[in-house]
């Protein structure tokens, strides 16, 4: 990105964005202790997944607690976005006065290593449907990830943004209803939307805002 215009405000966002870079997918090796990636090799005319080796590009998560690694159990899965995350360093860095925002599907670090999660976030979708193989018809899928938005908010802070909020959409859109409809009460309409993109089994949860500044 080009340095921005100096001493003007600006506002840098995202929407549905960096869900969609690609990913490493890494698994982990519970009797080795070991994290390996995991690669696509072709077999029979059809995609598989294929054990790979870590190499520099694909470096394992960081900040995982030794405790929890004891416990992982065999092939739990998890991704990682090298390019989301050199994206958000070089909005930032052209970033001279503003804000810095994204929303999207993803999660805190933490929440990667629920017990739930144990084949990762990663998700292909065909005529807006989920779809029982990420490796069929290829270019026929939308594939996605859910962001790391620990990851994203430590890369920001690393090049001196401050971090505003990192909320779930339900808890962002909550705080700017609460003051929005102080004095200007919502119609039927306006709640029905606003309950759809708050509610926890629909959007509510689902998406993360994330809001630096400089």
């Amino acid at each position: 990105m080009d340095q921005l215009e100096s001493g003007a405000f600006q506002i840098i966002f995202s929407n549905e964005l960096l869900d969609a870079m690609p990913v490493h997918r890494l698994g982990w090796d519970a009797s080795e202790k070991v994290w390996f990636e995991w690669g696509v090799a072709l077999e029979r005319d059809c995609f598989v997944w294929h054990r790979l080796p870590i190499t520099a590009t694909s470096l394992p998560p960081s900040g995982v607690p030794a405790r929890l690694l004891e416990v992982l159990p065999n092939d739990f899965s998890i991704e990682l976005s090298p390019v989301a995350e050199n994206w958000w360093r070089d909005a930032a860095r052209t970033l001279s006065s503003g804000k810095l925002m994204a929303i999207d599907y993803g999660l805190t670090r933490d929440q990667f290593f629920l017990p739930e999660r144990s084949q990762g976030t990663l998700r292909a979708y065909r005529e807006h449907r989920l779809s029982p193989d990420i490796l069929m018809a290829p270019g026929e899928q939308d594939i996605t990830a859910h962001v790391n938005f620990s990851a994203l908010q430590a890369v920001g802070e690393s090049v001196g943004l401050r971090t505003d909020c990192l909320v779930t959409q339900s808890q962002f859109l909550t705080r700017m209803a609460s003051k929005v409809w102080k004095t200007e009460p919502p119609s039927q309409a306006q709640t029905r939307q606003f309950q759809t993109l708050t509610h926890p089994t629909h959007l509510g949860d689902r998406f993360h805002v994330l809001v630096q500044s400089r």
